[in-house]
């Protein structure tokens, strides 16, 4: 069995390689083919992976999170953008404002037309209301220096909202006996959405400054600390997320928050001057001299570390969408789930998103994007799994779970079959609304 695994994996990574770039030109995501091996390898088809997500939910919030968590700082480290910047307003409309509106129409749906407990509802609204961070980089930045309001949207809101939907996971199961909410919920109120968010914002944000200049001034001053950006990720990842739990504070924020601080020492000392440059010219050779460099050494420090964590984010992700291919069968299909399922990604998502950017600059091109492109993958794995270890009962964690892999299965396939024609479509509708504000500058001028 070993063997066969070394021979699995290794086939599997060796043509996707060779398929990168056709894939590429294709309707087609590596999301879908990873799930497709998954399920051949399940229990379903071969049983060479016999993965339960009730029976072995304990392992999946472990693997879950770790993927989740790495993302979340590969998105961090692709925000360049300074926090005073109004871009960062159409995220935070998004994190905030439309997650919460998806919870709340998701639990009346839970609750009116699923006939949930409302603990229940509100805490499957919790666990599909967040995008995820995973799957759902061919519609977030391509590189720090992307300045497309659509992808810095979904990619700004992609790194939040795994935080900031916890909240609600506490409350629907405080709802059910599952977790103290206080007289009056205050605790809920004080605690879980109080110091628990900004408590993760600050942790991550303080290491991340903390640990960022840390290494710039080894660097600068002392020429030490060189050549192991690998570990620093990791590190910087594990530390902020560790002392957030330690402190009750929720560590996909602080970790997502680290990520940003990192970015902002970067930009701080580099300015405007493109990040990526630097990098290129670490890849081509004189990194010692790079890296210490006072000027570029802050740059080559976020460069690295966010090109490590994009391979590993890589690997990740075949992990986790292999498991979730294996985990489908049978005993989790419900009726429900064919109309559920579209009332989530054509009404409650675009309606949310609708709502939460009124008033804002978006385009009504960019405006449909956000609101189909919400993609559910990975988080909301791992709020199952962590609602489960909860001790929910055996009928609700069985609804819950068959609901939120219908979600995610068809999610994966639907916003991977459109993604790459969509998003040619709108890199045309750019290059030509470009082509006409240029036209028009230049005709003002000639007047």
């Amino acid at each position: 069995m070993f063997t066969f695994w070394f021979l699995i994996i290794g086939a599997l990574f060796v043509v996707m390689a060779l398929m990168g770039t056709t894939l590429k030109r294709l309707p087609l995501t590596t999301a879908i083919i990873y799930m497709a091996v998954g399920f051949v390898l399940g229990t379903s088809v071969l049983g060479v992976l016999p993965v339960d997500p009730m029976k072995d939910s304990a392992l999946l919030e472990r693997v879950t999170e770790i993927a989740v968590l790495i993302s979340l700082f590969t998105a961090g480290l692709k925000l360049r953008t300074p926090l005073r910047e109004g871009r960062w307003k159409l995220p935070l409309r998004l994190a905030f404002g439309s997650m919460t509106l998806t919870v709340a129409m998701m639990a009346l749906a839970g609750a009116f037309l699923l006939h949930l407990p409302l603990g229940a509802a509100i805490l499957l609204g919790a666990i599909l209301a967040p995008t995820d961070p995973v799957l759902a980089s061919d519609v977030q930045m391509e590189h720090p220096g992307d300045r497309d309001r659509l992808r810095f949207s979904l990619t700004g809101e992609a790194g939040l909202n795994d935080g900031t939907t916890f909240p609600f996971v506490m409350l629907g199961l405080g709802l059910l006996g599952l977790h103290p909410l206080g007289e009056f919920g205050w605790r809920w109120l004080a605690v879980d959405v109080g110091w628990a968010v900004l408590g993760g914002l600050t942790i991550g944000g303080v290491l991340g400054t903390l640990v960022g200049r840390l290494v710039i001034y080894l660097r600068r001053e002392h020429q030490e600390a060189v050549g192991q950006d690998d570990f620093l990720v990791l590190g910087l990842i594990t530390l902020s997320y560790g002392t957030a739990l330690w402190l009750h504070t929720y560590g996909f924020l602080a970790v997502f928050a680290a990520a940003l601080a990192v970015r902002r020492i970067e930009m701080q000392h580099t300015g405007e001057q493109p990040a990526e440059e630097i990098a290129s010219m670490a890849r081509a050779g004189a990194e010692h001299e790079i890296a210490t460099n006072p000027q570029k050494a802050p740059a080559y420090m976020t460069e690295t570390a966010l090109a490590f964590n994009e391979q590993l984010e890589r690997i990740v992700e075949l992990g986790m969408v292999l498991l979730l291919g294996a985990m489908l069968s049978q005993h989790y299909l419900l009726v429900e789930a064919l109309w559920f399922v579209p009332l989530l990604l054509l009404v409650i998502r675009p309606v949310a998103t609708g709502l939460g950017l009124i008033g804002s600059r978006t385009s009504r091109v960019q405006r449909r994007l956000i609101g189909w492109f919400g993609i559910r993958g990975i988080g909301s794995l791992y709020y199952l799994s962590y609602a489960l270890q909860h001790g929910l009962l055996p009928d609700l964690a069985h609804r819950l779970t068959s609901l939120t892999l219908a979600v995610v299965v068809v999610s994966i396939i639907v916003h991977g079959l459109s993604v790459t024609s969509l998003m040619h479509r709108y890199g045309t509708w750019q290059e030509r609304d470009r082509a006409d504000a240029s036209r028009q500058m230049e005709g003002g001028g000639s007047n």
